[in-house]
């Protein structure tokens, strides 16, 4: 099957956990595919003349962000505890999520934001990266194939293809013929959109 729809996320990117948890079950009842695709939002916000998240730089849009996600992380089934600090130092579980591919990226991205948003943890230690490979069964030489110049420069043009296809924020989804969606509340639209034209 080829790729039907293009998730773009940021570990730190508090939308993108449920998101994450939602996609494959949701593009499998369409028969559709999705592709992992692991950015850095950093550079996309400071783009936008920002240097931290909109949801620190906005007190009350950070207060409504956060009881939103209480709301729909409780309408899904799904564990929350707001990580602490926010946002998280993403950069290593990103550059692993790039090093790995197909079935094993997802299921390695799915257990990082399980941890992060469902358990409140920091993300940005080696240690812990290194747990999560073990855990769901993955290479642990994958956390030494991040500092990979390769896997450097992957993450960086994944980024600056982003960029390129208008993404401001994330999660944001990508079809086939282009059409962007941004939200985890434009999921549902993204994927019937791909349904679609597949």
């Amino acid at each position: 099957m080829t790729v039907s729809l293009n998730f773009w996320f940021d570990f730190a990117s508090t939308y993108s956990y449920p998101a994450a948890m939602r996609i494959e079950e949701w593009a499998r009842e369409r028969d559709l595919s999705v592709a992992w695709r692991p950015i850095l939002l950093g550079p996309i916000f400071a783009d936008q003349g920002w240097r931290n998240s909109p949801f620190n730089i906005y007190p009350a849009k950070g207060r409504y962000m956060w009881r939103d996600l209480e709301r729909i992380c409780a309408a899904e089934g799904l564990p929350f505890v707001r990580p602490d600090p926010f946002p998280q130092n993403s950069l290593l579980a990103a550059r692993v999520a790039t090093a790995l591919d197909g079935a094993a990226r997802a299921k390695f991205c799915r257990a990082i934001f399980a941890e992060e948003f469902g358990q409140g943890r920091s993300i940005d230690g080696e240690d812990f990266v290194a747990g999560v490979l073990r855990d769901q069964g993955l290479p642990a030489e994958m956390l030494a194939r991040a500092a990979e110049p390769g896997i450097k420069a992957a993450l960086k043009d994944s980024v600056g293809e982003a960029r390129a296809l208008g993404i401001f924020g994330a999660p944001s989804f990508t079809a086939r013929d282009g059409e962007l969606f941004w939200g985890f509340d434009r999921l549902t639209a993204a994927l019937d959109w791909a349904r679609a034209r597949a």
